[in-house]
């Protein structure tokens, strides 16, 4: 079933007010993941990957994975178990309190834990960990990747696990032809357990979006940044901006006219509890441009202008039982709920960067 989602016009048109600001314009696809049944043949989030069954071995994450166990970590089927339970439980409040399922599950996971308490360190996870897979994007689809060579797919992974010095996922990128993959992996190698359950993405279908961005005022320079917060401009160009923000006015610019909030490939990195933090290639030096935005959530309630119109009423209708229609992916990223992969503007082959902020 193909669905769409449609972003809103900006309440201000950005170079009607500050025609400087024109030649930074980006183009971005924003992805708008929601839960459903991908298959291989699919972009998605956290869906299934078309992977050759034979001649690539399948990527494992060779850290050390060293940590003490809090009891609550969970494998990957048992954090889509327990969200699906949560789910269930709140369709039908009145229904069993746990299915049949679910109870082996847990007697599992009792098992295994006092399995692993028995043992002691070193675990048998620790190395080397399968990763897990976190996007597909097919170029048919978000005709904005720029893929080297034949390749027409793009596939991201991550390992589960926090890793130093930023505590977060660590990722790998593949680029690939699909043409090429005759034979696929039928059931991939998964990790015996997750750091965390925002680390599992939920399976989810596509959406892809093309719309223009503009960057964060902290991507400005001095003296753009100094145009964007004067106020006067605003109103000169009859800018139907509440007058709350005249004291900051690019308080209204950074939730309104910038970078899009969620999953998006392109565009403009967002900012906020940092200041903009350049990537430089490590083959040619070239300053380092956003590939793929991997965001918790598609909004949040400084940014609800963002919410497409097809989730206006999901929007209203707030959060049950922890299930936010804002996000759909589960995935939970970083302090500030984003992160980036940066990719060579030179060559997409050369060594990609990631970013948490």
């Amino acid at each position: 079933m193909v669905f769409v989602r449609t972003t809103p016009p900006r309440p201000v048109e950005v170079t009607a007010v500050f025609p400087e600001l024109a030649p930074l314009a980006r183009p971005a696809i924003r992805l708008h993941p929601r839960p459903g049944s991908p298959s291989v043949g699919d972009s998605s989030v956290g869906g299934p990957l078309l992977w050759p069954a034979a001649g690539e071995p399948w990527p494992h994450c060779e850290d050390a994975h060293l940590h003490g166990d809090s009891g609550f970590r969970q494998s990957p089927a048992e954090v889509r178990l327990d969200r699906h339970s949560r789910a269930r439980r709140h369709e039908d409040p009145y229904g069993p309190s746990f299915t049949p399922e679910e109870e082996a599950a847990m007697e599992q996971k009792a098992a295994r834990l006092a399995e692993r308490l028995d043992a002691g360190p070193p675990w048998p996870e620790e190395c080397p960990v399968p990763l897990l897979p976190v996007a597909q994007l097919y170029v048919r689809d978000v005709p904005l990747l720029r893929p080297p060579g034949e390749a027409d797919l793009l596939q991201v992974l991550w390992c589960p696990y926090d890793h130093e010095p930023d505590w977060k996922p660590s990722t790998a990128v593949f680029w690939r032809s699909a043409a090429s993959v005759v034979d696929v992996l039928a059931t991939p190698p998964e990790p015996y357990e997750a750091n965390y359950s925002g680390y599992v993405p939920e399976p989810c279908l596509l959406a892809p979006e093309a719309i223009t961005e503009y960057p964060n005022s902290l991507d400005l320079s001095p003296e753009l940044r100094k145009v964007v917060g004067d106020w006067s401009r605003w109103q000169a160009a009859g800018a139907d901006v509440d007058g709350s923000y005249a004291e900051h006015p690019p308080e209204f610019y950074d939730s309104n006219l910038a970078n899009a909030p969620g999953w998006k490939v392109g565009g403009w990195p967002p900012w906020g509890r940092t200041d903009p933090y350049r990537r430089y290639c490590t083959v040619c030096e070239a300053q380092m441009v956003p590939l793929l935005t991997i965001a918790s959530f598609e909004w949040d309630s400084s940014r609800h202008g963002w919410v497409p119109y097809e989730d206006r009423a999901a929007c209203a209708a707030g959060r049950p039982a922890g299930l936010s229609p804002a996000q759909p992916t589960r995935v939970e990223v970083g302090s500030t709920d984003n992160m980036q992969l940066y990719v060579c503007p030179t060559s997409p082959e050369h060594p990609h960067t990631d970013l948490i902020q």
